[in-house]
Order: C-alpha cells, then structure tokens, then sequence
C-alpha cells in the first residue's frame, strides 16, 4: 500500500527557495486567469453601482 506522502513523480505547484516563490507554467496561468475572472467580475459590479 503507498502512503499518503509519496510524490508519485509529480511536479509541485510552487515551491519556496531562497526567499523567491516558483510557479509551475500552468499554475502561473491558471492563478492569473482567475485574478482576471476576479477582476472581470469587480467590473461589473462597480459599473452597475453595488461598490
């Protein structure tokens, strides 16, 4: 049976080294369209007066 810690050869999503934050190339783009869906949605919310 494997154990829950194992890698199984997976890249992590970012990491911490040296004081500088990594991100893989898809979490990178994945973080940056949901900022923009984030951002997107603030839009719309300020134009229509709720903010």
């Amino acid at each position: 049976m494997q154990e829950l810690n194992e890698d199984n050869g997976k890249k992590k999503a970012f990491f911490y080294s040296k004081g500088v934050t990594f991100f893989t190339k898809k979490t990178e783009r994945r973080l940056f369209f949901i900022l923009t869906i984030i951002m997107l949605i603030w839009g719309i919310l300020v134009k229509f007066g709720t903010f």
